[in-house]
């Protein structure tokens, strides 16, 4: 997690704010079993099948007050720089959003990506979140919102 969260390149397009000490790993990782213990779901740690090695990170996560929104399930990802490139934000976001829509039952999945993060941007299309917006973030950055709705739930009616 650490080597992840301090490489300035991983954080260029989350505030550009890297982790400096080891011991904010340790809160963040608190954090994230906190998701849990109160929603049921949170992010996950993203391991390379062939070597078992953490990658990163994937997952659902309950989120709130963001874009006008009070309450929304988020799909993200976040991967170790030179993991980038091999498609696993693609394949993440696919599984995440199907199993939030097979297992949870939820009724729609968003997501946010800066606008300049093409390669995050590809990987939410490619899993079948459509562009919805734009807003501005913490000083005037722009950011696309996208939305997926539960095929399950809002199946065309023919």
């Amino acid at each position: 997690m650490f080597e992840l969260d301090s490489n300035p390149a991983v954080h260029r397009y989350l505030g550009n704010n890297p982790v400096t000490s080891i011991d904010f790993i340790h809160e963040v990782i608190a954090n994230v079993r906190g998701q849990y213990e109160r929603n049921g779901i949170g992010r996950m740690a993203a391991i390379l099948k062939s070597t078992g090695e953490f990658i990163g990170w994937a997952g659902l996560k309950l989120e709130h007050d963001v874009n006008g929104h009070d309450s929304f399930y988020d799909v993200g990802y976040r991967f170790i720089e030179r993991f980038w490139g091999n498609g696993y934000a693609t394949e993440a976001a696919q599984f995440f959003v199907d199993y939030g829509f097979t297992v949870l039952n939820l009724p729609k999945i968003n997501a946010s990506a800066m606008a300049g993060n093409i390669g995050s941007r590809r990987a939410l299309e490619k899993a079948g979140l459509k562009y919805i917006e734009s807003y501005e973030y913490h000083g005037g950055e722009e950011v696309f919102w996208y939305e997926i709705l539960n095929p399950n739930i809002y199946a065309e009616k023919s």
